[in-house]
C-alpha cells in the first residue's frame, strides 16, 4: 500500500512520529531568519525578570515549559505541548487499550466537549453522551484547559473515581458524574447478520488491527451468506490515517485516491488502495454516521461516498479534518502541532465541515430535541426497530436487491 511509513498520522488522534532533534541554535536561527530574534530577546528578557523578581521562587523549567503551553495553545485546540509522561502514554491508545474512562473529546467552540464515549466503558455504562459539555474535572473549570491537560486529569489509576460536571442541552443545570476509572480496553470490531442476508459490521475506533480484524468479521459473514453490507461508523471518533486507509482499501478496487492531506506550502501528500490486489468486497454498501463520526471515519465515509461505492446514510459528522504531527523533543517531551488538513478524493476538505450524508436521517425528537443514538444493551444486541437509521440502511439495502433484480431479468 503506498503509504509514508516515516508518518503515523491520528486523528483526536492521528500521529506523525517525525524524527526531530529540536536544539536552541535550531530554535534560534529558525525565529531569526524570520524576522522574530527581537520577539525572543523580549521573551528572554521576561524570563529574567520573574527569576529575579517574583514574589516566590520559580523553576526555570516551570516557566518555559509554561510559556511553550501557551504559544501551542494560542494556535488551535488541537496543537499542544507534551511532557515526557504524557508523550509515551499517547502511543498507548493506538494499540486498543489505555487507562481512563473511556471517552474521545475535542474542543468545540472553546468548549471542552465529548465526541462520543466508547461503548461498554465507565463513561457509557455512566450515561455521557456525545455532544455532552464537560464544564468541571474535579471541580476545576475546564474554561482555558487545554485537550492534553483534560485528557490527564481524566486518566488514572484502574479503580480510582473521578467527577465530571456536564452541561447537556435541554438541561438547565449542570449534572456531576461520579465515574471509576478503568482498563479500556476496544474491541474496534463487531458484526452479525441481519435479517435478509445483510451484514452489519460496527467500528468504534481505528487501531492497529482494526483492518485485519474487519477482513476477518467480513470473511465469516460472506460464509454465512451475506449479500450486502452496513458498516455504521456513528459515534466513532476516529484513530490511525493508516488504518483508516487500510479499511478504505477493503472495498475500493486497486490505485483509487483515498484521501490526501496539504499542508501550509501546498506541498500534497496522497494515499491511495493497494496497486495490486487480489480481491475486495463489491457488494452494495451503506455506511452509517452521525455527529460522533470523526476524523479517521470521515475519511472512510468520504472516500467510499466520492468514488460512488456506498450510500451515506446519517447526518452530518463531526469535522475532524486537520492533521497532528508528533515532534519529540530531546527531553522526551514532545509537541503535538497541527501541521495539513485532509481532503477527501474530490477535494473536499473535512475539517469543521463534515462529511454530509447522501440520505440525511435524523433520529427522532423528543421536546423539539434530537436524540443520541439508540443505546444498546450488549455488544451488538442491535434493535432494527428503534434505530431508524439503521432502518433506514436495511430499507435502502432492500430496494437495491429489488432493482438489481430487475435489471437481471431485463438483462
Amino acid at each position: 500500500m503506498f503509504l509514508k511509513k516515516k508518518w503515523l498520522v491520528v486523528s483526536t488522534v492521528f500521529t506523525v512520529a517525525i524524527l526531530l532533534t529540536v536544539v536552541g541554535k535550531w530554535a534560534v536561527d529558525t525565529v531569526n531568519a524570520q524576522g522574530g530574534y527581537e520577539e525572543l530577546r523580549t521573551f528572554t528578557e521576561v524570563l529574567g525578570h520573574i527569576k529575579r523578581h517574583y514574589v516566590e521562587d520559580v523553576k526555570t523549567n516551570d516557566l518555559v515549559v509554561g510559556a511553550i503551553r501557551g504559544m501551542l495553545n494560542s494556535l488551535d485546540p488541537h496543537s499542544g505541548y507534551l511532557s515526557p509522561e504524557a508523550f509515551k502514554e499517547l502511543h498507548v491508545e493506538k494499540k486498543g487499550e489505555f487507562g481512563g474512562l473511556g471517552i474521545q473529546i475535542a474542543i468545540q467552540d472553546n468548549v471542552l466537549t465529548v465526541i462520543t464515549p466508547i461503548e461498554d466503558t465507565p463513561a457509557h455504562r455512566a450515561g455521557i453522551l456525545a455532544g455532552d459539555r464537560i464544564i468541571r474535572i474535579s471541580g476545576e473549570s475546564t474554561k482555558n484547559m487545554s485537550l492534553h491537560e483534560a485528557v490527564t486529569k481524566m486518566r488514572g489509576p484502574k479503580g480510582t473515581a473521578i467527577i465530571i460536571t456536564i452541561m447537556r442541552e435541554g438541561w438547565k443545570e449542570p449534572v456531576d458524574f461520579n465515574i471509576v476509572r478503568d482498563v479500556i480496553k476496544v474491541q474496534s470490531v463487531r458484526s452479525k447478520m441481519l435479517h435478509g442476508n445483510i451484514g452489519y459490521i460496527r467500528l468504534t475506533q481505528f487501531q492497529e488491527p482494526t483492518a485485519s480484524d474487519l477482513s476477518s468479521a467480513l470473511s465469516k459473514l460472506k460464509k454465512q451468506g451475506m449479500s450486502s453490507l452496513i458498516l455504521d461508523l456513528r459515534n466513532n471518533a476516529g484513530g490511525l490515517l493508516s488504518s483508516a486507509v487500510e479499511v478504505t482499501d477493503l472495498f475500493l478496487p486497486p490505485k483509487k485516491l483515498v484521501v490526501y492531506i496539504e499542508g501550509r506550502a501546498g506541498d500534497r501528500v496522497e494515499y491511495f488502495t493497494e496497486e495490486q490486489k487480489a480481491d475486495y468486497i463489491d457488494i452494495p454498501m451503506v455506511v452509517l454516521v452521525n455527529q460522533g463520526s470523526a476524523s479517521a471515519s470521515e475519511i472512510v465515509a468520504g472516500a467510499l461516498k466520492d468514488w460512488n461505492r456506498a450510500v451515506v446514510i446519517g447526518v452530518q459528522t463531526f469535522g475532524k479534518g486537520s492533521v497532528q504531527s508528533l515532534i519529540p523533543l530531546r527531553d522526551g517531551s514532545g509537541l503535538k502541532l497541527t501541521t495539513a488538513r485532509y481532503y477527501t478524493p474530490k477535494g473536499t476538505s473535512i475539517q469543521g465541515i463534515g462529511i454530509t450524508p447522501d440520505i440525511e436521517v435524523k433520529l427522532e425528537a423528543k421536546n423539539g430535541k434530537e436524540q443520541p443514538v439508540v443505546r444498546q444493551k450488549g455488544p451488538l444486541e442491535v434493535d432494527e426497530k428503534d434505530d431508524i437509521q439503521l432502518q433506514r440502511a436495511i430499507d435502502v439495502l432492500r430496494a437495491w436487491r429489488v432493482f438489481e433484480t430487475i435489471r437481471d431479468r431485463a438483462a
